[in-house]
């Protein structure tokens, strides 16, 4: 006869009371007296030796077989969420290094948005370009207060997102990405690509790390008629005949700056009814837009757009182009406003090419060195690495990452 035994054993600190400060103990080998490897290596044993701390749950599965233990699996796991870690102790002895890290730690919360949190960039303010939204059928507007939906849309989004202090926020909604609306974001000359150069080029000339864009796909009437100008048609409106109904969808689309990649794509819909603007309704997204029911279930969808994008950028990294390289000092292309400090440590990733691909997406790869920030100004910082540059062969255009 076998049994198979369960124990489940739920140790606790403090982790339902909020948030909690502790301290985790990290050690890690120097190895070729790279001290900033070392240090990296031991700050991440010290941040799971927090996480333990925090909450931890074992299970315990024993198989017993006639009154005999023939097998016994522990499981480990922890559900810790931490923010603003910090290296508060470092203690050096020969080739090992110790470090002790000071961070809150909480329950993560459930939820996709929860799920994909970028650890330490999220804290950081990622600077994003908007662009103009055309509308694929401009013909659909039919009214004055609709003509310019495409620049107001997106200045409706940067509001928001400006509301929120969590990005960087740079307008450019006189700029058009797509030549073939219907088929955005596809570019013509790659169908199979999905991947658009412009991106890059409006990207760097802005220093956006990424491009939120979009296309207003659908703004018609329900019934094309129902606010008609002829006597019967307003008979009609009088008697309350007439679908009055008018539609809104839009795609929303976030790119990544530096490889031109879609990292997210959406569409958006609602319908509502509508009032003329000469009937006392106010233009797109302006001060008295949602006074009707088609501008306030419109206004509701921009912030569906507004939460849908926040949610997707939470989720990506932090880069820097960096912008020069004088031996062992770096300037990076980012300081102050995105949320950088003297002290914060990035990693370097050099971004190559190859020949047989050379309008591809460029690939990153590690050059297993971190760049310490000395002096942090509002749009660049300076910081050193442990070697002189060009032994790894960093250069100008390559990535300092926090992720």
């Amino acid at each position: 006869m076998t049994r198979i035994v369960f124990l489940c054993v739920m140790v606790m600190c403090s982790g339902w009371a909020g948030a909690t400060v502790l301290e985790g103990v990290g050690h890690a080998n120097i190895a070729e007296d790279n001290l900033d490897q070392a240090r990296a290596e031991a700050r991440q044993a010290a941040m799971r030796d927090l996480a333990l701390q925090y909450q931890t749950q074992v299970s315990t599965q024993d198989t017993v077989e006639n009154g005999q233990l023939t097998e016994s699996k522990t499981e480990l796991s922890s559900n810790v969420e931490l923010r603003n870690a910090a290296i508060v102790d470092e203690y050096r002895r020969g080739n090992l290094l110790r470090v002790v890290v000071r961070a809150e730690l909480s329950d993560k919360s459930t939820g996709d948005a929860a799920a994909c949190r970028a650890g330490e960039a999220s804290a950081l303010r990622k600077r994003v370009a908007v662009t103009g939204f055309p509308i694929v059928h401009p013909s659909q507007g039919g009214d004055p207060g609709l003509d310019d939906a495409g620049e107001q849309l997106p200045q409706a989004l940067i509001a928001r997102m400006q509301n929120q202090n969590k990005l960087q926020v740079l307008g450019a909604t006189s700029l058009r990405l797509f030549s073939n609306l219907p088929d955005a974001p596809t570019t013509q000359s790659n169908m199979a690509s999905n991947r658009l150069t412009n991106v890059v080029q409006l990207a760097r000339e802005l220093g956006a790390q990424f491009v939120v864009t979009g296309v207003i796909r659908d703004m018609g009437l329900v019934d094309p008629d129902a606010w008609g100008t002829s006597v019967f048609e307003k008979m009609q409106r009088g008697l309350g005949f007439g679908d009055k109904t008018r539609r809104f969808e839009a795609e929303v689309m976030v790119f990544d700056g530096f490889s031109g990649s879609p990292i997210f794509r959406k569409r958006f819909e609602t319908a509502a009814n509508w009032t003329p603007t000469g009937s006392g309704t106010a233009g797109f997204a302006s001060a008295g837009f949602e006074s009707s029911e088609w501008g306030e279930a419109v206004s509701g969808v921009i912030d569906e757009m507004t939460a849908a994008v926040a949610n997707a950028l939470n989720c990506q990294p932090f880069m820097a182009r960096i912008t020069r390289v004088t031996d062992d000092k770096v300037t990076l292309a980012s300081g102050a406003t995105a949320g950088l400090r003297p002290g914060d440590q990035l990693n370097v990733y050099r971004s190559q090419r190859y020949f047989d691909s050379l309008g591809g997406t460029p690939e990153l790869d590690d050059a297993g060195v971190l760049i310490t920030l000395d002096s942090v100004h509002p749009d660049f910082s300076i910081g050193r690495i442990g070697t002189t540059g060009p032994q790894i062969n960093v250069q100008r255009d390559d990535l300092a990452i926090i992720w």
